[in-house]
């Protein structure tokens, strides 16, 4: 993550990363094969999962449709530089 990322960009893709390894986990895929349907890297599974830096936008819709579900389904709420479930 650069140095200059604000903690809550950090938080924000953390969070993603959480919500498409749930995703994955639901649907009893491993990342090789999340990444085979999603036709992306398996490294690159990995580092959505892991949160640890930006994603293109071409690999969340693919990942996405892999997994049967929506982007909205994936994207933690992120309002006024808060994510959900934050403090105020």
């Amino acid at each position: 993550m650069p140095a200059d990322q604000p903690e809550w960009i950090a938080h924000a893709q953390r969070a993603l990363g959480e919500n498409v390894r749930g995703a994955r986990v639901y649907a009893n895929l491993t990342q090789e094969e999340l990444a085979h349907r999603a036709e992306i890297d398996r490294s690159s599974v990995q580092r959505l999962e892991g949160g640890h830096n930006d994603v293109r936008f071409s690999h969340l819709l693919r990942v996405a449709d892999a997994l049967n579900v929506t982007l909205a389904e994936l994207m933690p709420r992120v309002t006024a530089r808060r994510v959900q479930g934050d403090g105020p």
